[in-house]
């Protein structure tokens, strides 16, 4: 006596609803998170570039969602060549693992050697983008000194955080 897969999906779901396990099916199997929107980012490629230019250090700045998709990107007069893969990595780097590239660097320059064999950037000037606790995205700098992409980075993070406080019509 075969029973068919529609069955034997309908008894189980008996089963469950008579257990009073049910209840767990019918949750909503999705969720909803916030995420920074391209006018946001522009906002922080703009905070970064007040940053830079009150510091007389011209950047790559580059702008992320939460999983480190490239939102919004400016690179500066002045720079290396090689500073808009940084920036870009920093921020994917800082999206990914919700928290600023510097504590990833100090990670490893403290000995946890593994981080160098991922396919992370691992240099300070990434910092995540907040809305309340939920990272949204991250941005990342790359100029011509650590302690300008740190601070271009965390400027540019607190005038988002300030944005994200004020509410949606600021952003």
């Amino acid at each position: 006596m075969a029973l068919s897969m529609r069955k034997i999906a309908y008894f189980g779901f008996m089963f469950l609803q008579a257990c009073g396990l049910s209840s767990a099916w019918a949750a909503d199997p999705t969720v909803t998170q916030k995420v920074i929107s391209e006018a946001g980012a522009h906002q922080v490629v703009m905070a970064a570039e007040q940053e830079a230019e009150k510091l007389h250090a011209p950047c790559a700045i580059a702008v992320v969602d939460s999983s480190g998709i490239l939102v919004a990107f400016v690179k500066m007069d002045d720079v290396r060549p090689g500073s808009p893969d940084l920036a870009i990595g920093k921020a994917r780097t800082s999206a990914l693992l919700q928290r600023p590239t510097a504590e990833t660097e100090s990670a490893i320059n403290g000995g946890r050697q593994a981080f160098i064999t991922s396919d992370l950037m691992a240099l300070r000037g990434g910092m995540p983008l907040k809305v309340g606790e939920q990272v949204v995205g991250a941005v990342g700098i790359a100029s011509l000194n650590k302690d300008n992409d740190v601070a271009i980075s965390q400027a540019a993070a607190a005038a988002f955080a300030a944005l994200s406080d004020a509410g949606p019509a600021a952003h």
